[in-house]
């Protein structure tokens, strides 16, 4: 079931009508990129990955799928066994990359002493980086009411909103956040997550790896699943989910099916038993066929519309339950 899933979800996005930005300028490209350790272990294996300008690309995968492996390979921090990639169109962790790139991988760290913005001084000193950009950062993750205050003070959302202004300070046209609502509580989830739709308004390009499904759900543009190194998925999140279907149970069952065949087509209805039948068909017709069917004599006992969830597709992609 899995891979027959993959398969066909993978051939619609192929063929899914462009997104915004999707078809234009490759912002992250790799092919083949593989990264192994020692004999066994193959933490990425034959990746092909494309993000493009101006989308929120989520890269989503239950924990150990090799999410954090790759970004780091994007991001020069280990280098791949096999295949290549491009970042910003130069090879990753060169300087041509890493000055158009801003980046948290793991957890941020910072000097628990000094304040938020003494801390993302240092850092713009370090990266060369005007000092206006320290207080432009900071606003930008609304900090500035705390920015004098130490770090050590900060709640963890805070902290995770100051990593975040520091892969800002650059003003980087691409953005990698490895987990970035990871280890919140609902209230931090919320603002990183609302602070995250924000930054992937207009040309700049975020990719986030994830492995909580509603987070991805409700801030990306565009999903890619992974699963033991492998791209087994990849669409928007109404792509991966399926078409939504309808459910028919009715008497007479051979007028039921005759009639739903006649307004939905027979590529359209399947036969689960027990005189119900599932409906590929656009839901607004639902008044349309329970008044076609109750014409034609038939008892219609059961009607509902079903429609899969992000967690069925994880879970039959990844043979994991979402979220964990």
């Amino acid at each position: 079931m899995s891979t027959k899933l993959a398969v066909a979800v993978i051939d619609a996005a192929a063929r899914r009508p462009l997104l915004p930005g999707v078809g234009g300028e490759k912002v992250v490209e790799t092919h083949g990129l593989t990264k192994r350790y020692g004999t066994g272990i193959i933490a990425v294996d034959s990746l092909d990955l494309n993000v493009y300008r101006g989308e929120v690309y989520g890269f989503l995968g239950p924990n150990g799928a090799g999410k954090t492996t790759t970004l780091r390979m994007l991001l020069g921090l280990i280098s791949p066994t096999a295949g290549s990639a491009t970042v910003v169109g130069a090879a990753p962790g060169s300087p041509a990359s890493l000055v158009r790139v801003g980046a948290i991988v793991e957890t941020p760290a910072f000097y628990p002493y000094l304040s938020g913005y003494d801390n993302l001084r240092l850092l713009a000193r370090y990266c060369r980086v005007a000092a206006s950009r320290v207080d432009a950062a900071l606003a930008e993750v609304d900090l500035t009411p705390r920015a004098r205050h130490k770090f050590s003070t900060y709640s963890l959302g805070m902290k995770q909103r100051l990593g975040i202004a520091a892969a800002l300070l650059k003003e980087p046209e691409l953005l990698i956040l490895d987990e970035p609502t990871n280890g919140l509580d609902p209230q931090g989830m919320a603002d990183v997550r609302n602070l995250i739709i924000e930054l992937g308004k207009g040309e700049r390009t975020v990719l986030i790896s994830s492995h909580l499904l509603g987070e991805v759900e409700q801030m990306c543009t565009r999903v890619g699943v992974i699963r033991k190194g492998k791209i087994v998925a990849e669409g928007t999140v109404d792509q991966l989910r399926g078409a939504p279907t309808l459910t028919v149970r009715g008497t007479p069952e051979e007028t039921a099916k005759a009639i739903l065949v006649q307004v939905a087509g027979a590529d359209n209805v399947t036969a689960l038993g027990d005189a119900t039948f599932s409906l590929v068909v656009d839901l607004q017709r639902t008044a349309e066929i329970n008044q076609h069917l109750v014409q034609a004599g038939v008892a219609v006992t059961e009607l509902h519309a079903d429609e899969r969830s992000l967690e069925d597709v994880f879970m039959e992609l990844t043979g994991t339950e979402g979220g964990l």
